[in-house]
């Protein structure tokens, strides 16, 4: 009897445990490099209730890359060790007022040699935000934009749909349609 009471307590003990984190719905599944660690910082800042607070500084980061080339020069550069650009970035994220996940994920970046990165990885960090938005990317063409479809739109959304209300495209059913009949 103490046996089988013995066999029943491991049984009853994992049928009620508790999951050791909170599990996060990622909106969109990315591959490579920056999309581990896009996501990977899409589910820190999803756990600290703080994912648009973390795209804001990132878009904020972008900016700075982009316009700075000592920077981003800083950044790519190869030959540099890894504690010398963990305290660069640290250094970078002084002045600005960026939250803990932001500052833990750069320190992360450059404990992995992974700075070279940076942007690729942002931009897929926007591309999981835009996904869990549910928004979808729009391009709308018009006859000022592009003469050749001489008047109307072309609306082109995700990234294999396509409305084509244009002149040009009217014009070419109706040859199509006048030369098949003929």
């Amino acid at each position: 009897l103490a046996k089988q009471a013995l066999n029943f307590v491991p049984k009853f003990a994992r049928g009620y445990a508790a999951p050791a984190s909170k599990s996060v719905k990622i909106p969109l599944t990315l591959y490579g490099i920056e999309g581990r660690y896009s996501t990977a910082l899409f589910s820190a800042a999803f756990k600290q209730h703080n994912l648009e607070k973390v795209e804001t500084e990132l878009k904020k980061v972008k900016t700075v890359i982009e316009k700075d080339l000592n920077i981003r020069s800083f950044l790519e550069d190869p030959s540099l060790s890894r504690q010398k650009k963990k305290d660069g970035v640290k250094q970078l994220l002084k002045d600005g007022n960026y939250s803990d996940t932001t500052k833990n994920f750069f320190k992360v970046l450059a404990e992995n040699g992974r700075l070279t990165q940076t942007l690729k990885i942002i931009d897929a960090y926007e591309s999981l935000m835009t996904a869990n938005r549910n928004e979808i990317p729009v391009t709308i063409i018009s006859a000022k934009v592009n003469p050749s479809i001489l008047g109307g739109l072309v609306i082109e959304f995700g990234s294999d749909k396509t409305i084509d209300l244009s002149v040009s495209s009217k014009i070419a059913k109706l040859n199509k349609l006048l030369t098949d009949v003929i």
